[in-house]
């Protein structure tokens, strides 16, 4: 495989779970954990992102590389975007963006990210997707949907069922179109740097905006998204106290 980047962005606010990356999890923080991850890939380059220096110092606590960005980011792209430009990487640079709050992450998967764009240079950006089996998860909102073109590069993303089988779901809508596969958009990217650059110009468009999905700010300025279809979701992220506590059993099982 070609090398590429990691960049995992790490802050320490979060509404649900103040200072999330230094919570300790079977005696480690968990960026440490992430890192760890990311360093099983075998990349040239892992780097830890943060506005905080509290994060910054438990990163170089365990011998980690950390990079401080700016407090004013809205989101990872534009943290990583800084980061692409402070490192001085060449256009065809390719980096995966590890969140810094998924200590199961497996290597494969972020070996599959780092694929998308490597193995298609037409592509800006690349992700994941996993087929949706059940009628409850393709109608509920909460799970972002993705369609594909023939070369699994997205055609559009939504909270709405898409796509839309009009002859089944005008009768019923208690199981999943077979006509068609129907897949569940992961959140995980990949970016090429070439991308990152021309990201600070590109303003938020109102598709964006209405399915509050920024990955359509992407397609509406016509970069391509290639989406690899993996065939289960990653391990858990942690957003709430009960997700440290799962993921701390299943790290000292050794998952």
């Amino acid at each position: 495989m070609s090398d590429y980047k990691i960049v995992i962005p790490a802050r320490y606010a979060s509404s649900r779970l103040p200072g999330k990356p230094l919570i300790d999890l079977a005696g480690k923080p968990m960026v440490q954990h992430v890192y760890e991850r990311a360093l099983e890939a075998g990349v040239s380059e892992v780097l830890v992102a943060t506005d905080d220096e509290r994060i910054r110092a438990a990163v170089e606590g365990f011998g980690g590389r950390v990079i401080m960005t700016s407090p004013d980011h809205e989101n990872g792209t534009e943290r990583i975007a800084e980061v692409a430009l402070a490192m001085g990487w060449d256009d065809d640079t390719v980096i995966v963006n590890l969140q810094g709050d998924e200590p199961l992450i497996p290597k494969s998967l972020i070996e599959q990210t780092a694929d998308g764009l490597l193995q298609n240079p037409d592509a800006g950006m690349s992700s994941v997707c996993t087929p949706i089996t059940t009628a409850h998860d393709a109608f509920d909102p909460n799970v972002v949907k993705v369609v594909l073109n023939k070369r699994s590069f997205a055609l559009y993303f939504s909270r709405a069922s898409i796509p839309w089988d009009r002859d089944l779901y005008k009768v019923s809508r208690e199981q999943v179109t077979g006509r068609m596969a129907v897949y569940r958009h992961i959140g995980m990217y990949g970016y090429r740097v070439s991308f990152l650059k021309a990201y600070g110009s590109m303003e938020s468009c109102t598709l964006e905006q209405t399915e509050s999905l920024e990955q359509l700010r992407a397609l509406w300025y016509g970069v391509g998204i290639h989406m690899t279809v993996i065939d289960q979701a990653p391990g858990h992220g942690i957003d709430t106290p009960d997700d440290v506590a799962r993921v701390t059993a299943l790290l000292q099982a050794g998952v």
